[in-house]
């Protein structure tokens, strides 16, 4: 019978036969056909590695937004020796596509600048100035008025003189941008002019009285420019009125007190030109001025009509 003292060692036998009888393997993994490609893998890393010429940009682009960057090494030519041709295809290249040569800002909208102010600040004098201006390529539309032709104004090119009925006509027919009855007489835009002049590329300036003013604000908007025509004081308004002698007395009082009355709308303009006694010339220049910085905008003005 097998007592456990013989069992245990018979096990104890068997195990120290196992031991020695099986090699033992080893720990550590001898080089391999794995250790060589690593090596391999790793000189190829540090010849990619090498530093770029002086004279080689290295460019970035991408093709979705997230994607990661891929570098574009091309070479510049020495700027001193090559030709401007040569360096502008090799700049092209670097930055991933050709240059436009299309205008950095397009060209610039066509303007409605409405003129107004009170009377005798010099308004016609102004116009007439800016007519001399071929820089400009402004078009004065002319006023349809029913009022009596001065001896020195021509008709068709200061105003278009009809009478009321021919005018109340124009009114039926929606010929007019805008009309008023200023001191008795009858003022008004004509639309057509303004359209074939805008069509022509041509700035348009319209002559208005405060009150046409005010409806050209409601009826054009921010689309149009509207400048205020003032006298550096009322004093000096009054004083030119008085010089004109072309109103009687009672009329002379109600120009003034309208002056006055007017003087209170200049808020709802978009620029004032003080056309002082003896300085035309700087109100010319001013108003050259406005134009110009219209020209200039970001946000170009598009006329309404």
């Amino acid at each position: 019978m097998w007592t456990s003292s013989s069992i245990y060692s018979e096990c104890s036998m068997l195990r120290r036969l196992l031991c020695t009888s099986l090699p033992r393997l080893p720990l550590k993994p001898q080089s391999s056909s794995l250790t060589i490609l690593n090596s391999s893998l790793t000189q190829n890393q540090k010849q990619k590695q090498k530093p770029l010429s002086s004279h080689t940009i290295k460019s970035f682009s991408t093709s979705k937004m997230g994607d990661a960057p891929r570098p574009l090494s091309v070479p510049i030519p020495t700027l001193e020796k090559a030709e401007r041709s040569d360096l502008l295809r090799a700049l092209e290249a670097s930055m991933g596509s050709p240059f436009s040569s299309e205008p950095l800002s397009p060209n610039p909208n066509s303007l409605i600048i409405v003129i107004s102010g009170p009377s005798g600040v010099g308004k016609d004098a102004l116009i007439a100035r800016l007519r001399d201006n071929s820089r400009l390529a402004l078009h004065f539309v002319v006023t349809v008025t029913t009022r009596p032709r001065r001896p020195a104004e021509v008709d068709g090119k200061d105003y278009i003189f009809v009478s009321k009925e021919e005018f109340l006509g124009m009114v039926e027919r929606e010929e007019l941008l805008e009309y008023a009855l200023v001191y008795g007489d009858y003022k008004g835009v004509p639309k057509q002019q303004i359209r074939e002049c805008l069509a022509k590329g041509c700035d348009v300036v319209l002559r208005v009285d405060i009150q046409g003013a005010a409806t050209l604000k409601k009826v054009l908007g921010k689309s149009a420019v509207f400048v205020f025509v003032a006298a550096e004081s009322e004093m000096a308004l009054v004083e030119r009125l008085v010089d004109r002698k072309t109103e009687t007395v009672e009329s002379l009082l109600v120009r003034i007190g309208t002056a006055r009355e007017e003087m209170k709308h200049v808020k709802n303009f978009d620029y004032v030109v003080v056309n002082a006694k003896g300085k035309l010339d700087n109100a010319v220049k001013l108003m050259e001025s406005i134009i110009d910085a219209e020209k200039a905008r970001v946000s170009q003005r598009t006329p309404l009509l």
